[in-house]
């Protein structure tokens, strides 16, 4: 018979790590609880081979388990998730920043991944489209992207002081926006778990909306002074 499991502030984390399947989100809160959370974001923002990591749908599924009300004896403490969901995405950006400043290109340049190669040349779009503070904001909604920003960032020299402000500004609206969406889902809907998959995919969802409004109110502009251009 399998064992409940109850994650607190004292014990960040009881349950075994083996047989960790590391692209599902409740696998890794299941091994590794709040503290896997800060790693998880740590590599995924910090590091390049951290890119494929399911950050979206691992902080609302660990928001969702902060009620109890997922149904697999798993339970976490919110506040101590929301400092480590924090203090991981915080000092991943910062340190892929300082990897791209070292490294410069030559760190994406060579790598073989098409996935993130593509995602480079979304990063830098968004860079050279929106400016600094926005682009750096919205990379944090967009997977993939928000590994090959902070790099790219370095690369290109974003003044050290813009980044942070808005890596930290972005990074604090993502993780503490995804976790509080899956605690208020869990307190709100009861036996929310056999819904678990089709709301973690509303919820990536919708975390995509800032990009997706930007990028059409971005194309609406363009296309005016289009329209203005050729109408002079």
């Amino acid at each position: 018979m399998e064992r409940a499991v109850t994650l607190s502030p004292s014990s960040l984390v009881t349950a075994s790590p083996l047989a960790v399947n590391v692209l599902d989100a409740q696998s890794l809160l299941t091994a590794f609880g709040v503290l896997g959370v800060g790693i998880v974001l740590f590599a995924e923002t910090g590091l390049l081979i951290g890119f494929f990591l399911p950050g979206d749908s691992l902080l609302f599924t660990a928001g969702l388990l902060c009620t109890g009300a997922s149904g697999t004896g798993v339970r976490l403490a919110l506040v101590p998730l929301l400092i480590s969901a924090a203090v991981g995405a915080l000092a991943g950006s910062q340190c892929g920043y300082l990897l791209g400043r070292k490294a410069g290109g030559a760190l994406l340049a060579h790598g073989r991944s098409a996935r993130l190669r593509e995602g480079a040349e979304r990063a830098e779009v968004l860079l050279q489209r929106y400016g600094y503070a926005k682009a750096i904001v919205l990379a944090r909604f967009v997977p993939v992207v928000r590994t090959v920003l902070n790099p790219m960032a370095g690369a290109l020299r974003v003044p050290a002081r813009t980044f942070t402000v808005w890596q930290v500004t972005g990074g604090l609206l993502w993780t503490s926006g995804l976790i509080l969406g899956g605690y208020a889902l869990g307190s709100s809907i009861p036996n929310v778990d056999r819904y678990l998959l089709p709301a973690v995919a509303v919820i990536v969802g919708v975390s995509l909306v800032p990009v997706a409004a930007e990028l059409y109110r971005s194309r609406r502009t363009a296309a005016r002074r289009e329209s203005e251009a050729e109408s002079r």
